[in-house]
């Protein structure tokens, strides 16, 4: 017999404490317990987890309790406050939930839940100027350029900091903004970040925003022009690919991960096979795949646009285990959800990032995630395709970006070397 979520819930409430259990459903919080019930339901949250949560949430109605506080004025300060002053020196009954990490977590659930539910005001988002500056840029990002998220909100950031620097408190007029204020910016962000990724970060960062701004109308030549670009050698450092052996190793690691191997193997062999991003894999869906023709269709890609790529015969059969044998069971069209709570909902791409940096790590490679696209490259220049070809199938916009693999050209460096001084040939 299959046991709901609910009646999980309704057997672990019955078997509190009986002071703990009136605390929550006598006090300013029983009203709510019912759509805390549906939360957890939704969820499909482990045992342990409702449980913690319903501990949490027991305490902080006692304490709301004793200080005379209404579901109504709940917030981030409130729960704060319950955190930092009333925790450490609680005397309230042994049976109260005491881990800070777990009344954190839950009273987050709760925020969320009473706002959802209309009871407590949203957050206010940000407001003023610089907010509304930073909203539209967004936006000519996201619509007029395609920029990814995490690309957007990394330019925000840095935008964010310049435009505070001058006009805090007041209109932006970017006339008002001189080539000093720019250098003076730049100066104090390598400052505080003095690497040569931050550096291209802020330079990339602040010429896209004024490019953007003098499609605007706004003069913004001389704000270019006192932008210099960090050195940074075009093609100057070779592809970081796995050999064969590596290769071997993270898949022998990937059979023997304890956590989800075939989702694990999935998502690698899609980077490696197909040179996937992991942006890429995380938005895949299951309609994406036509298993007749042996294809995949990318829909939600970096250069947003679509492409049909072949379905290696290795990668559509890691796919099929893992969605035969390990994919949870769900309604969403995504490939790869999640497999903790909350449930029925997609990965993000951190989630693949971190998967497939622990695989890399755990065999002993010291990769990132790129590092499996770049083996796909090198692979097929190695096997005698053309750089044209690995660019359709890297999907690159430019036959530049592809170039550097001509260096991993070892046929065709053979070719063009010259003979060692002094040698017979």
């Amino acid at each position: 017999m299959v046991i709901s979520q609910l009646e999980i819930t309704m057997d672990l409430i019955l078997s509190m404490h009986p002071m703990a259990r009136a605390w929550l459903l006598d006090g300013p919080l029983s009203s709510y317990v019912g759509a805390f019930q549906a939360l957890l339901e939704r969820g499909r949250y482990a045992e342990g987890s409702s449980e913690t949560a319903l501990r949490a949430w027991s305490h902080f109605a006692h304490w709301m309790a004793k200080c005379q506080v209404s579901a109504e004025q709940i917030d981030e300060a409130l729960v704060e406050q319950f955190l930092d002053s009333h925790l450490p020196r609680c005397d309230c009954h042994p049976a109260a939930l005491r881990t800070r990490s777990g009344l954190s977590a839950s009273l987050g659930h709760l925020l969320a839940l009473l706002r959802e539910q209309h009871v407590i005001v949203e957050l206010p988002g940000p407001s003023g100027p610089i907010a509304e500056e930073l909203n539209r840029y967004n936006v000519h990002m996201r619509d007029a350029r395609g920029l990814a998220i995490g690309t957007r909100e990394d330019r925000l950031v840095l935008v964010g900091r310049l435009l505070q620097c001058k006009f805090a408190g007041k209109a932006i007029a970017i006339g008002e903004l001189q080539p000093e204020d720019v250098r003076g910016f730049i100066a104090t962000e390598l400052t505080r970040v003095s690497s040569g990724s931050h550096s291209s970060a802020v330079t990339a960062a602040l010429r896209a925003y004024f490019r953007y701004r003098g499609t605007c109308g706004d003069a913004v030549n001389s704000l270019l022009g006192a932008i210099s670009s960090p050195v940074r050698w075009s093609q100057a450092s070779l592809p970081r690919a796995l050999t064969t052996e590596e290769v071997q190793r993270l898949e022998a690691h990937c059979a023997e991960a304890k956590r989800a191997p075939l989702r694990l193997l999935a998502m690698v062999r899609l980077a490696l096979d197909l040179g996937l991003r992991v942006g890429e894999i995380a938005k895949l869906e299951i309609g994406d795949f036509d298993w007749r023709a042996g294809t995949v269709t990318l829909k939600r890609t970096k250069s947003q646009r679509q492409d049909v790529l072949p379905l290696p015969v290795l990668t559509g059969q890691a796919l099929a285990e893992y969605m035969r044998h390990e994919r949870p069971a769900t309604t969403l069209p995504s490939l790869f959800v999640r497999r903790l709570a909350p449930h029925d909902k997609p990965i993000g791409v951190d989630a693949v990032s971190q998967a497939i940096g622990r695989a890399l790590r755990g065999a002993g490679i010291s990769r990132g995630c790129h590092s499996l696209r770049h083996t796909l490259a090198c692979r097929l220049v190695n096997s005698g395709s053309s750089i044209k070809e690995v660019a359709d199938v890297l999907r690159h916009r430019s036959l530049d970006t592809s170039l550097i693999y001509a260096k991993l050209d070892l046929q065709l460096l053979a070719e063009v070397a010259l003979p060692w001084p002094g040698s017979a040939s």
